[in-house]
């Protein structure tokens, strides 16, 4: 049985009932999780522990704020307020966490889905956005990685081309698989709108919903937007539900075909803004 989970961020409590709730036995079910494994919730480490003892019985990609740890633990990015990495980053071993999470991939595939954190530009296909997720990934895992930390941040390119090279083309692709939520007409991404698709300013649409989608009618799962909840369409599964600011998680089982959703109530840990 192999199940898509969505947004985690610390929320081990919520993981461990959502496991119990669909029966999950490690010899027989595997788990995809969609990143954003940490922060804003109160077991980030916790959860990295977990995941250990799974094996191999789970995987799980790279999100924003996975990312996020990663900088700080290098001394790249200072923490936030509203970060809860502490517990991992006093932890001996600190280093065993992050070079696991760096080895982490920006985007994999599960009995025919396409799986991301947050979305694929309007400009890839399928094949397009599993090749560039392997080309960072590359970068990820070398031997600078500080010095990919240093350049990954930025909001430019705003909209990729397939001619972007170097730290513009990597910045844009990473920014892609973890940031996109809306875009404009001709794909550019806006980083400003974090509201759901129905908060839509004028000339911005959802990126799954723009015009021309190049994936469109690959199966996308992702997670990431929690305030567009979950979302249900024959080639699409958006499954951040918001469980750290108390709202669900979210568990999908896909294998055979199949679309069965479970969800377990969260406590409220963190406060937007």
């Amino acid at each position: 049985m192999h199940y898509l989970i969505g947004d985690l961020q610390g929320c081990d409590d919520a993981f461990a009932r959502l496991l119990a709730e669909i029966g999950f036995s490690p010899s027989r079910d595997r788990l995809h999780l969609l990143g954003d494994l940490v922060n804003r919730g109160p077991a980030s480490l916790a959860v990295l522990q977990r995941l250990e003892r799974l094996g191999g019985s789970a995987v799980a990609l790279l999100g924003n704020h996975d990312l996020h740890l990663l900088a700080v633990a290098h001394g790249v990015r200072p923490e936030h307020r509203s970060d809860t990495l502490r517990d991992i980053l006093a932890h001996p071993r600190r280093d065993a966490w992050i070079e696991q999470l760096r080895r982490l991939p920006l985007a994999d595939t599960a009995h025919g889905w396409l799986l991301v954190h947050a979305g694929v530009a309007p400009q890839w296909d399928a094949s397009q956005a599993l090749a560039l997720a392997r080309e960072v990934e590359t970068l990820l895992r070398g031997p600078d990685l500080p010095g990919f930390l240093r350049v990954m941040y930025g909001n430019e390119p705003a909209r990729w081309r397939d001619d972007l090279q170097g730290v513009d083309r990597w910045r844009c692709a990473i920014n892609v698989f973890t940031r996109i939520r809306f875009v404009d007409a001709d794909g550019t991404l806006d980083f400003r709108v974090k509201e759901g698709a129905a908060a839509a300013p004028p000339g911005l649409v959802p990126w799954y919903d723009a015009p021309r989608r190049r994936s469109a009618g690959a199966p996308i799962a992702f997670g990431h937007w929690s305030t567009l909840g979950l979302l249900e369409r024959p080639d699409l599964l958006a499954l951040d539900t918001g469980c750290v600011w108390g709202g669900q998680l979210t568990a999908v089982r896909v294998d055979g075909g199949r679309r069965e959703v479970t969800q377990v109530a969260c406590a409220q840990s963190a406060v937007p803004g």
